[in-house]
């Protein structure tokens, strides 16, 4: 039923939102554009949204029983294929075993993981052209794909050579499979596990965690702050040092060929800007209860993030840590699965009097 609950939760939102928002006074199109960051967000599959719902959806539908019949092909009984299929696609990471995707001691179970995980956190309009157009160029071809692929490629390479040259207990295939799957899963924001990586030595649980805050690509299930906000963010970082050395240049951002309007980027620093603050606040209340340093900003981080394994005391799980500690976390899932600014947009007086 929980791994039911995340599948619905993942592109359910845009569905649902399409049918109910409308009576609150916000279109579905505005909930589109929400859910799918950066200069694509003006763009729609089909020309009506309630057409765009159902086509996401079916491309979601057909994920899942793929990963499912995939998983029950690699050895899982038909329930924990099921089960697991709804926690992947849905980058919900939630098992129906205390060692999560580790319980199954299967390489071949890993790799199904690492394949749907990737493929959930890329942009569910990719799903849809590669459908229409029987080709997966155009996943190559989207800059916000390739920086994706690129940072899990990265991640990876720098994880298993990590594991495999500084953790005597760990064979190179060892070192192969847990950091692949550990990067993708944390990367993703999926949170499935095979292994604790919070003791993993040095500095690699605090960079596995770290691309956690970047997450998967706009309109995928992932959560995070979202590839492209990411790649803007760097990319007006780079266009502010030209400005200082050149100042009368007029320099474009740009993603891909295509020029990025100054209204979208302010957006994106309005978005990070929040998130930041919103981030610290809630740290500062965590370390109010009593919590230590690792404990606290792992958990604002794992939970704003929609990941759920921290590191310190919440590597495992959140038992043990107090009431007061545990409705920020749930103020703090709720704000990063929709998107910050949706949640407090309904938490203004203005909304209602509109």
């Amino acid at each position: 039923y929980r791994q039911q609950l995340q599948w619905l939760g993942g592109i359910g939102i845009i569905v649902i939102a399409v049918a109910i928002l409308p009576m609150l006074g916000i279109g579905g199109m505005q909930l589109y554009r929400a859910e799918t960051p950066g200069p694509v967000k003006d763009s729609k599959l089909t020309p009506r949204i309630t057409q765009t719902a159902k086509v996401l959806f079916f491309i979601y539908l057909s994920l899942t029983m793929v990963c499912a019949v995939s998983y029950w092909l690699a050895g899982m009984t038909a329930f924990d294929a099921i089960g697991h299929s709804f926690s992947t696609v849905a980058i919900g990471g939630f098992s129906t075993h205390d060692a999560s995707i580790g319980h199954f001691n299967s390489p071949a179970i890993m790799l199904i993981g690492i394949i749907f995980m990737v493929l959930s956190g890329i942009n569910f309009a990719l799903h849809f052209i590669a459908w229409r157009s029987r080709g997966i160029l155009h996943f190559f071809q989207d800059p916000e794909c390739r920086f994706y692929l690129w940072c899990i490629l990265v991640g990876c390479i720098i994880t298993v050579c990590y594991l495999y040259f500084f953790t005597p207990l760990y064979s190179f295939t060892d070192s192969l499979l847990l950091g692949s799957f550990e990067l993708v899963s944390i990367l993703t924001t999926t949170g499935f596990g095979v292994a604790d990586y919070s003791q993993w030595p040095t500095f690699l649980p605090f960079m596995l965690f770290m691309f956690a805050f970047m997450g998967g690509c706009g309109g995928s299930t992932a959560g995070g702050m979202k590839v492209m906000r990411v790649m803007l963010i760097c990319k007006q970082g780079i266009r502010e040092i030209y400005r200082l050395i050149h100042p009368n240049a007029i320099i474009p951002v740009k993603v891909g060929n295509k020029p990025v309007s100054d209204r979208v980027v302010e957006s994106v620093w309005g978005f990070f800007a929040v998130y930041v603050i919103s981030f610290m606040v809630m740290f500062m209340i965590l370390l109010g209860t009593g919590l230590d340093f690792i404990t606290a900003f792992s958990a604002i981080g794992a939970t704003i993030n929609n990941l759920g394994p921290g590191m310190g005391d919440v590597s495992l799980h959140y038992g043990a840590i107090s009431d007061v500690a545990k409705w920020v976390l749930c103020f703090a899932m709720l704000l990063g699965r929709l998107e910050v600014f949706t949640l407090l947009v309904l938490l203004t007086p203005a909304f209602w009097r509109n």
